[in-house]
């Protein structure tokens, strides 16, 4: 059972040491989410820094929104990641549902889902060595990874949990154990429907924050900031786990049911608590 590191948004000049503190522990990944109207780190620009400071952890966004990017750069940012890391690079791709971030970025918050199955098709065929298309020709570099960085697809509607069938490789549950069995059961069903062959890669994503009341009320804080558009915040805050024995009882949930790696993910900003999740872990 894999367990991966999701990184605070609140303070990214810290990021280098949450990164090398996690590359030397037992951790398998570091996470980074993504939102464009707010102030955190554009994810593929700080993994890309944090991997140069790491030499053995993936590099996972979760989730990157793509409907608000270019399809063509995005093909060449993530390859080029994927490419310099050796592979460490996994892609969480997600729809969003913030209409501040659309607006921004000039893109249809109606038909974002559409285009993100438009832009899969593209990233894939891209990502495969073929021409852009209409007399424009390949992109590069080409990725380590055959076909092209490992996707997973978050999202909680049927249309996201087909969409890892479709065009993933595994599927970034952000729900609590009583829930994401349930999801990861659909998941799996669609992919056997699809044809597909051998299994989906199962992720987990909880909340923590271990140590002293100012770290917890420090995650609590933030949470509550990010969450605050869902305009049900205090329901969010509730699910953070703050003692060792909440985040061992989760992961082993998550293992009962079949993930192949847990995320979590740390809305407090010190560091320090890397190394008690290590102790957990």
């Amino acid at each position: 059972m894999n367990v991966g590191i999701g990184l605070p948004i609140g303070d990214p000049a810290t990021l280098l040491t949450w990164a090398r503190r996690a590359d030397a522990g037992p951790f398998s990944t570091l996470g980074l989410l993504d939102r464009l109207v707010y102030d955190n780190p554009e994810p593929l620009v700080a993994l890309a820094v944090l991997a140069g400071a790491t030499h053995r952890v993936r590099l996972q966004t979760e989730v990157l929104l793509a409907p608000l990017r270019d399809t063509a750069l995005l093909a060449k940012q993530a390859a080029t990641l994927d490419r310099m890391t050796g592979g460490r690079l996994v892609l969480g791709l997600g729809i969003g549902g913030r209409a501040d971030d659309h607006q921004a970025a000039g893109v249809d918050l109606r038909t974002r889902g559409r285009r993100l199955d438009e832009q899969m098709a593209v990233l894939r065929r891209l990502w495969s060595g073929e021409p852009y298309g209409d007399g424009v020709g390949p992109i590069g570099p080409a990725p380590a990874r055959t076909g092209g960085p490992e996707v997973l697809f978050g999202g909680f509607r049927p249309a996201a949990l087909e969409r890892v069938a479709r065009w993933g490789d595994g599927f970034l549950a952000a729900a609590p154990p009583s829930w994401a069995g349930t999801l990861f059961d659909t998941v799996r069903t669609s992919w056997t429907a699809h044809g597909r062959t051998g299994v989906p890669r199962l992720v987990a994503q909880v909340n923590v924050a271990l140590g002293p009341d100012e770290v917890i009320e420090d995650a609590r804080t933030n949470m509550h900031a990010y969450y605050d558009f869902t305009g049900t915040p205090d329901r969010m805050v509730s699910g953070l786990l703050t003692t060792p024995t909440s985040v061992r009882d989760a992961i082993r949930a998550y293992e009962d049911l079949g993930a192949d790696e847990v995320m979590l993910y740390c809305y407090g900003t010190d560091p320090a608590q890397v190394d008690r999740l290590a102790e957990v872990v």
